[in-house]
């Protein structure tokens, strides 16, 4: 990533000015991780705040009967990791697929939000955009029916043109629909079949996107 894409990243990330984008800049770390590589395990120290450029995360624990339970993913725009002090990691961060990242000391960032308010503000803004996001997958993990958070997932996915590329892999779908692999399995292929979705070699087309979003409830 170039300095001038870094530059633009972060004010759209703080709703700020690009002069001040230019200053918060330098003490950002542009990084990226391959799919299923770890960013961090539970436990480590967490001392930096991350921002996702591109790509997912995916937070993830071991669950009491040793399966991989995951506890929420971020995407592009979304804030993760310690602020303003650091932590300790409560569980795994995992891409999920290529993700490209921007990161910066937290104590940093903290400093920097305290003489600038303009980026405190605009801090402030998105992870309340965030707060809203993650109480919405909260209440749809909690109201929908296991195959009803497929369907969401499938629609969060598209593009404006109602297509995947490449198609969601289905352990992904699962995980991001807090639902067992076959039960997603099973929702993809009943779609299938209905003529609603058409999976082929370059990806998935959502055919019928009003009928896909009247099954979520």
């Amino acid at each position: 990533m170039h300095r001038d894409e870094r530059i633009t990243a972060i004010a759209a990330m703080f709703d700020c000015a690009p002069a001040l984008a230019a200053q918060v800049e330098p003490s950002m770390q542009a990084v990226s991780f391959a799919h299923k590589a770890v960013l961090a395990h539970q436990g480590d120290s967490s001392e930096h705040c991350w921002l996702v450029i591109g790509g997912t995360v995916h937070i993830q624990v071991n669950g009491i009967d040793g399966q991989r339970v995951q506890l929420a993913y971020h995407g592009p725009g979304e804030f993760f990791g310690a602020y303003p002090e650091p932590a300790t990691h409560r569980a795994d961060m995992v891409a999920h697929g290529a993700v490209d990242l921007l990161r910066i000391r937290c104590t940093e960032l903290a400093a920097l939000a305290h003489s600038q308010p303009a980026l405190a503000a605009g801090l402030a803004r998105r992870l309340a955009r965030q707060l809203d996001l993650s109480l919405d997958r909260m209440a749809a993990q909690t109201t929908l029916s296991a195959p009803g958070r497929i369907h969401a997932e499938l629609l969060r996915l598209a593009d404006a043109d109602y297509r995947i590329v490449p198609a969601p892999q289905i352990t992904a779908l699962a995980l991001n629909a807090n639902t067992a692999r076959e039960t997603a399995s099973r929702a993809v292929s009943a779609l299938e079949r209905r003529g609603i979705v058409e999976r082929s070699e370059r990806g998935l087309t959502i055919l019928a996107p009003r009928m896909l979003r009247d099954m979520i409830y």
